[in-house]
This record gives C-alpha cells, structure tokens and sequence, in this order.
C-alpha cells in the first residue's frame, strides 16, 4: 500500500511538473516562457512561448504573440499565433490576429477578426487541371 502510494506521487509530482496554472485573478506583464504546458485563467500582457499545449481559459485572456506545441482557446486573445500542432478556437472566444498551425479550428460561435495560414490538400476536384 504504502509503495502504492508513493508511486502515485511521483506521477503527480511529475504531472505538475510538466503543467502549470496561471490562476483566476493573476496578471502578469511580460514575456512568459518555458517548458511544458501552461492553463491562463488570469491574464498575461506579453509574448508566450511553451514548448508543450497552451490552453486559455474562458476566463483568461492573453495580449501578446504566442508560439506552442498546440494551442486552445476558449477565452480572449489578441496576437498572433504560431502553432506546431492543432490551434482550436471554441464557441465563446473572441480572438484577434493571425493563425498558423499544422491545422486551425473554428468552433460556431467563436468571433475571430485575423488571417488563417495553414498547408491544406486540396481535393481532386479542386485542384487546377494540367495540360488543358
């Protein structure tokens, strides 16, 4: 029992390691960096820069560049973004800035003013003809 339970805290203590939370009622002003991923329920007024998932809240909210592994929204960003993985933006957000990602997705609902820079193949049928 007792190995049991030392073992489950290890995981946690390496869990919490790897993820951060910036929480309700926090602010900070400048550039944030780091490793992991990192959950914005306050907000931050500067550039973010995570090597692992970014995740607003709908709370939160960001006023800055952001560069992630992935990255969701739920609440208020204005910058842009660059994304090594899946940018999703969920009913309820309001962002402003530009999107690129390995893919970009719009939930209903969601306000976005910006431009959408992701590589897409595009099915046969729309693809230009050769040779005619």
């Amino acid at each position: 029992m007792a190995r049991g339970s030392a073992v489950e805290r290890s995981r946690t203590s390496e869990t919490s390691e790897s993820s951060s939370v910036l929480g309700r009622g926090a602010r900070v002003r400048g550039r944030v960096s780091g490793e992991g991923d990192l959950r914005v329920e306050g907000q931050i007024e500067g550039d973010v820069t995570l090597s692992g998932e970014l995740a607003i809240d709908e709370a939160g909210s960001i006023t800055g560049d952001v560069d992630a592994a992935s990255v969701m929204i739920a609440g208020v960003l204005q910058g842009n973004v660059t994304s090594r993985g899946a940018v999703t933006i969920h009913a309820g957000a309001k962002v402003e800035g530009n999107m690129g990602g390995a893919e970009v997705s719009l939930e209903e609902g969601a306000s976005f003013v910006g431009r959408i820079e992701a590589e897409l193949d595009l099915p046969a049928e729309l693809m230009p003809r050769q040779g005619r």
